[in-house]
């Protein structure tokens, strides 16, 4: 019993050494923990530390019995001080083997909640970098659509500008067009004094071909 007890108190002291350590073996280790409490391992490792704690209070028991009767005046023979020591023993070791036990679930419980941490703030910091990278996008793309809007602006002012010589060009070109519509006007009108003038005359000749006709007939 007591070298038993020995040998789990020694594999645990490495168990703890190794996981306190970052060696290849750790990940191993802490990925068999996980297993274990996983299913009905947690049920089987409360059996074992229910066992443990209760042969721990039979020790403890027994040395209490051998003390009690010390005390009543009683004189130990050898094989009651032997199983004192042997029941102190016993019980001293395996309180060590509980308080291990203990401080190897607690070393593997932080060593997890340390490693999700870490996840957790990797994820963060990529998202932040995501954050970062779009928001430096946006400020480039905001960027250009400056440049466009300003290169916009620039051409509606030169097409107003084209636009307004362009109406003035149509003013100008009505004015002539008007100034030559008057003009045609006035050519029309001389055009048709012109012919009421060549009528009149044609009529004029014809009057003074006829009258010495006339007077030779008579």
């Amino acid at each position: 019993m007591i070298h038993l007890l020995y040998s789990v108190i020694f594999s645990e002291m490495a168990l703890i050494l190794l996981l306190l350590f970052k060696t290849p073996l750790r990940k191993l280790i802490i990925l068999t923990f996980d297993r274990i409490k996983r299913g009905r391992g947690p049920v089987v490792v409360k059996t074992i530390g229910t066992t443990l704690f209760v042969v721990l209070l039979s020790s403890v028991y027994g040395l209490v019995n051998i003390r009690r009767r010390s005390e009543d005046g009683a004189v130990l023979n050898p094989t009651d001080q032997v199983l004192a020591s042997k029941h102190l023993l016993e019980a001293s070791l395996m309180g060590f083997v509980l308080f291990l036990s203990l401080m190897i679930d607690r070393l593997h419980h932080y060593i997890r909640e340390l490693r999700l941490l870490r996840k957790t703030m990797e994820s963060a910091k990529k998202q932040n970098r995501g954050f970062e990278d779009g928001k430096t996008k946006s400020g480039e793309e905001v960027k250009a659509l400056g440049e466009e809007i300003a290169a916009l602006k620039a051409k509606i002012k030169t097409v107003e500008s084209e636009s307004e010589g362009k109406g003035k060009e149509l003013k100008e070109a009505k004015g002539e067009t008007e100034a030559l519509r008057k003009q045609a006007d006035g050519f029309l009108l001389e055009y048709d004094r012109l012919l009421e003038d060549n009528q009149n005359l044609r009529n004029q000749l014809e009057s003074i071909g006829h009258s010495p006709e006339g007077k030779k007939g008579m």
